[in-house]
C-alpha cells in the first residue's frame, strides 16, 4: 500500500447505482460549500459520470473551476478521478501533479451500499503531499465529507 494514501468507507441507504449518482450528480447535496472556491455563493458542483468528465464547480456569474477529471467509471461499481487541487487549495491544471481518488460501490444487503474511498499518490503534490494527506485523513477531511453523503436519503 502506498504510504501516502488514505482509505475511508461509509454505508449509504441506497443501492449501488443510486450511490454512484449521489456521489457524482448530487455532489452539491453533501459536499460542504465551505470546501469550495465559491463558498456560500456556490451554484453547482458535480462530477460528470463519464471517462474524461469534469469534476467542477460553478459559482457566481458563471465562474467555473475544474478540479479533476474522471479516469475510470464502471456503472454501479467504480468511480476514479484525478484530484487536481494543490495542498494550498489552488487548482492544479497539470494532471501529472494530481493525486487520485478511487471510489468503489458494493451492495451491502438489499438496500444499501458500502462506499470504499481510497485517495492515493499524494507524493505528486510535492513537499506538501504528506501534510495534505494528513489533512484529508483527519476528521474534517474525507471522514466528514463521507458522513454527509451517508446522511442523504
Amino acid at each position: 500500500m502506498d504510504p501516502l494514501s488514505l482509505t475511508h468507507s461509509t454505508i449509504v441507504a441506497v443501492p449501488p447505482g443510486a450511490a454512484l449518482d449521489l456521489f457524482t450528480s448530487r455532489l452539491g447535496e453533501w459536499w460542504p460549500a465551505e470546501y469550495t472556491w465559491s463558498q456560500d455563493a456556490l451554484e453547482h458542483i458535480e462530477i460528470e459520470p463519464l471517462v474524461g468528465g469534469r469534476a467542477f464547480e460553478r459559482g457566481p456569474g458563471g465562474f467555473e473551476c475544474d478540479w479533476g477529471r474522471v479516469l475510470a467509471i464502471e456503472p454501479s461499481a467504480l468511480l476514479a478521478f484525478s484530484w487536481q487541487i494543490a495542498p494550498d487549495r489552488t487548482p492544479q491544471p497539470d494532471a501529472g501533479k494530481a493525486s487520485e481518488v478511487s471510489v468503489r460501490f458494493a451492495a451491502e444487503g438489499e438496500r444499501a451500499t458500502r462506499i470504499e474511498l481510497e485517495h492515493t499518490h499524494f507524493e505528486r503534490h510535492g513537499e506538501g503531499g504528506a501534510g495534505y494527506r494528513d489533512a484529508l485523513a483527519s476528521p474534517q477531511g474525507w471522514p466528514f465529507m463521507l458522513s454527509r453523503l451517508a446522511a442523504l436519503r
